[in-house]
């Protein structure tokens, strides 16, 4: 049933006036009074005595009487399922079934509704069905404001409420209370309330108890005493008072608590305890530091900041003071370190012509093997650190024009060595055709010629990093410039035969050359750096030729294996590089003067030097691809299955066209690779191997007699290696199902052979997130669930026979395997053995507890030199991510 605001102003008037004679819409109708004779004659006698100046114009009296101001400023819709009652007497309107009304911007909905017109309030509640069950509780919503309570009253004119056993979402946060007194639009104050983030209200597995609550929609909780309840059983864990922001915003400022514990080397310690800076919508700043009692300490900055459709990118700065010991006691030992990481990436749709990225890795060698933060032994292993910032830009002229401007750097963190180039320019302009025009059919040697032009600058260094970015660092820069023209076509013989020639031309300059000589005051052989400009200059010729051959075996449509398809790809090239050795010098290698040597002076350059002896080879190589077409397991489908036999087999070698025979050997040995794919492309399989076709004598040179004259096979092999990639899941099964990619953290590897990595900073679950429906019954849910599970398999095996050894250099296997023992358990093991050494390789052992609002997770590396173990509970919800519990140990890290 409907109806408007006619209806209601109708029944007001009946009730006021008395009198039906009259219909109107307007409430605020303006009543005119009727004047006596007596006032007339009053009147008229008091203007006659006035004075003139003061005789009104105007006779007309003005209304004195104030209009009653409605109690509806707005218009009221409502309707109910089984009836809209109206009693005029008691001026109630009672709507009883699925009941709704709306007013301005509230809405209500319950199975009872009862409107007061008179005390200008409504009441809601619930109502018993046939059963007997309290069903169709009230929903007040009021803007953004969901309550759901047991029953309400709400006063129109005031906007003030009083609830009873309201429920209400505000974020993360459940809340419920006994009473609710709503004393305008944006306070509330509740008595007996209890507030959580289990998705259960009415019978969550924890919450907050407290009697006195002030709450602010949208902004806060102010409450009064406080006491942690788990489980219905109250704990010790209590507050004079709380404050809880509830902001809208994605994030808001406040402290991070710290975690407690312990070592061994450095004594009691307090960890990640910082602040959370909201600074904008667009980036933010998280500030943490570590103590410990011997000294030590570490502090870290992080940030993250985002513009949409702009970019993106995160800035960390890790600084760690480790002190090992105490002072005084002969381990003592102190070590500075960092690591500095950024990211950055650009939104393509800004700017298509333009880009700019950073991908930032870079700081002490050996910070992730010392850090007192970072548990990954993925990152450990990892004996590189690289960085890239790069900058580009692309010119849409005729022909193309691409910019780009880059710093580079790259760490070997067991040496200590850093190579860096700051910066790196790079031009290249687009291909130009001199004899094809602009859109024409480019067939046949002259209009294919095509050439292009490329330059490169760099600036480079080589330090490491105790010297990085310190004035030693950049007194040893390498400054050079490089341009080339590299000239080429191709074109066809024969129909069935590619071919290609290439010719390229160098020109490479130099800031700084040598000058060698005899030093006969240190009785040694000098460099000397000479500062200036100097340059040399270079090219080369190339060309090749190759074909495709397709090869088809059947073996009839009635077999299960009905053809079989071998793709061969022979080619062969040519390359030819003059010697260049007019950039030749001699010097003297001792004080007689006899002793004649031949060196350049661009040796040591960043783009290397001109060659002394010219290169004149011949290379041979032949790709093959085996693929087959097998009966379809599925009786449905008509037409056969492909599948892939060898994704590539392939096969190459050179012939030096000016060997001696001597010094040098006309054959290169012959590199032997291919791969496949296996058990629906879960497995990979990839293998090499080096054949050599000439002997070696006892000191393990090659010698120019083939190893077939010296009694040996056609070929020697010297090397070969296999490597077998294999994982699996229980998603592979479910063809409705997608799959999660793990990232890297930290510098570690994608998958956990080696462990799940250990980021204190960053309590998360160690394993794929799942959604579960918390209210249905456990062993229901345990019946219906499907557990999910994967594993990766990876061995690798490594031969060597370079000296005759006919040794396994490596022979090792390594397993990851991760699973849910029940819906709420959960479990993963990675470990592996090394045949070689005859023992097991990193172990790590992981448990987790699906605890509801609660996460609790124990991860262990019983044995080795990253030996440790790590325990966590916590509340998942971030809101209230710092009520947890964290105890690790770990194996101290000395600082060596």
């Amino acid at each position: 049933m409907r109806t408007n605001i006619f209806n209601i102003v109708l029944i007001s008037l009946l009730v006021l006036s008395g009198t039906n004679s009259t219909y109107s819409q307007d409430i605020k109708k303006k009543s005119t009074p009727i004047p006596s004779k007596t006032s007339e004659r009053k009147q008229r006698k008091e203007k006659q005595n006035a004075p003139i100046a003061t005789i009104e114009t105007d006779t007309v009296q003005k209304d004195t009487v104030k209009v009653k101001k409605a109690f509806l400023e707005g218009k009221v819709n409502y309707r109910a399922q089984k009836y809209a009652k109206v009693d005029q007497k008691k001026k109630l309107i009672t709507l009883y079934d699925k009941a709704e009304l709306y007013y301005q911007d509230i809405e209500l909905k319950s199975g009872l509704i009862v409107m007061d017109y008179e005390k200008e309030e409504v009441y809601a509640g619930r109502i018993k069905d046939s059963t007997g069950k309290l069903t169709q509780y009230p929903i007040f919503k009021q803007g953004a404001n969901v309550v759901e309570p047991d029953s309400i009253r709400f006063n129109f004119k005031t906007k003030k409420a009083l609830i009873w056993n309201s429920r209400s979402d505000q974020g993360e946060f459940k809340i419920k209370a006994a009473i609710t007194k709503k004393e305008n639009d944006s306070v509330y104050f509740l008595k007996g309330a209890r507030f959580t983030t289990s998705k259960n209200i009415d019978n969550p597995e924890y919450y907050f108890q407290t009697n006195k609550v002030k709450f602010i929609p949208g902004k806060k909780v102010i409450t009064g005493l406080t006491n942690m309840v788990i489980a219905d059983v109250p704990t010790p864990i209590a507050l004079p008072f709380a404050y809880f922001p509830m902001s809208k915003e994605t994030s808001v400022s406040g402290i991070i608590l710290p975690s407690y514990n312990d070592s061994n080397a450095r004594g009691f310690s307090l960890q990640n305890f910082g602040y959370y800076f909201a600074l904008s919508d667009h980036y933010d700043l998280t500030v943490l530091g570590d103590y410990y009692t011997n000294g030590s300490y570490g502090m870290r900055f992080e940030s993250s900041y985002a513009k949409r459709y702009n970019y993106r990118g995160n800035f960390n700065f890790r600084f760690e003071n480790l002190i090992n010991s105490e002072r005084g006691y002969p381990d003592y030992s102190k070590q500075t370190i960092y690591n500095l990481q950024w990211s950055h990436s650009k939104d393509g749709k800004s700017n298509p012509n333009s880009s700019f990225s950073a991908s930032v890795n870079l700081g002490s060698s050996k910070y992730f093997q010392q850090s007192i933060n970072v548990q990954n032994l993925g990152s450990n292993l990892n004996n590189t650190l690289s960085s890239s910032i790069s900058y580009s830009k692309t010119f849409n002229s005729v022909p193309q024009v691409r910019m780009s401007l880059s710093a580079t750097h790259t760490q070997n963190t067991q040496t200590s060595e850093i190579n860096m180039t700051l910066p790196t320019l790079q031009l290249s302009v687009d291909r130009i055709f001199p004899f094809a025009k602009g859109d024409g059919i480019k067939k046949g040697f002259i209009k294919n010629i095509n050439l292009q032009y490329n330059l490169n600058g760099r600036n480079s260094f080589v330090t490491n990093d105790s010297l990085f970015f310190k004035p030693e660092m950049f007194k040893n820069a390498q400054v050079g410039m490089q341009h080339s023209i590299p000239i080429s076509t191709n074109f066809k013989i024969f129909k069935y035969f590619s071919a290609s020639a290439s010719a390229n031309y160098e020109e490479v300059w130099y800031l700084k050359t040598i000058n060698r000589y005899f030093d006969t005051n240190s009785n040694k052989v000098v460099d000397e750096t000479v500062n200036g400009f100097d340059a040399f200059r270079t090219y080369s010729l190339s060309s090749s030729i190759g074909t495709t051959i397709y090869g088809t075996f059947n073996f009839g449509d009635d077999k299960k294996i009905k053809s079989i398809r071998h793709v061969m790809r022979p080619s062969i090239s040519y390359g030819y590089t003059p010697s260049f050795e007019k950039y030749y010098d001699t010097y003297a290698a001792d004080a007689s003067g006899k002793m004649i040597k031949q060196y350049t002076r661009f040796e040591g350059g960043i783009y290397g030097a001109p060659g002394l002896n010219n290169s004149n080879s011949i290379g041979f190589d032949l790709s093959n691809t085996f693929e087959a077409k097998v009966t379809d397991s599925d009786s449905t489908k008509v037409e056969p299955k492909k599948i892939m036999l060898l994704n590539n087999f392939n096969l190459s070698t050179s012939y030096d066209l000016n060997a001696d025979g001597k010094t040098t050997l006309a054959w290169s040995p012959v590199r032997v690779s291919g791969g496949t794919q296996l058990f629906k492309d879960k497995m990979q399989v990839n293998f090499g191997a080096t054949l050599d076709p000439y002997a070696i004598d006892n000191n393990g040179n090659r010698i120019n007699i083939y190893n077939i004259n010296n009694g040996g096979s056609l070929f020697r092999m010297t090397s070969a290696n296999m490597t077998l990639n294999y994982s699996i899941a229980s998603s592979d099964f479910d063809k409705s199902s997608d799959k999660d990619s793990q990232v890297k953290r930290n510098g570690g590897r994608e998958d956990d052979l080696f462990g799940k990595s250990q980021d204190v900073l960053n309590q998360k679950s160690q394993f794929k997130e799942t959604d579960e429906n918390q209210g249905e019954d456990v062993i229901t849910t345990f019946f219906r669930s499907k557990l999910p599970w994967d594993m990766t398999f990876a061995y690798s095996l490594t031969y060597g026979n370079a000296n005759r050894e006919r040794k396994i250099i490596n022979n090792s296997i390594m397993i990851s395997a991760n699973a849910d023992l029940t819906p709420k358990w959960k479990a993963g093991i990675s470990t592996g053995y090394d045949f070689v050494q005859k023992g097991i390789t990193f172990t790590q052992i992981r448990f987790e507890r699906d605890l509801l609002s609660w996460r609790m997770d124990f991860n262990w590396t019983p044995f080795g030199e990253y030996s440790n173990w790590n325990f966590f509970i916590g509340i998942k919800s971030g809101v209230l991510s710092d009520i947890k519990w964290n105890k690790r140990r770990v194996n101290d890290k000395t600082v060596k």
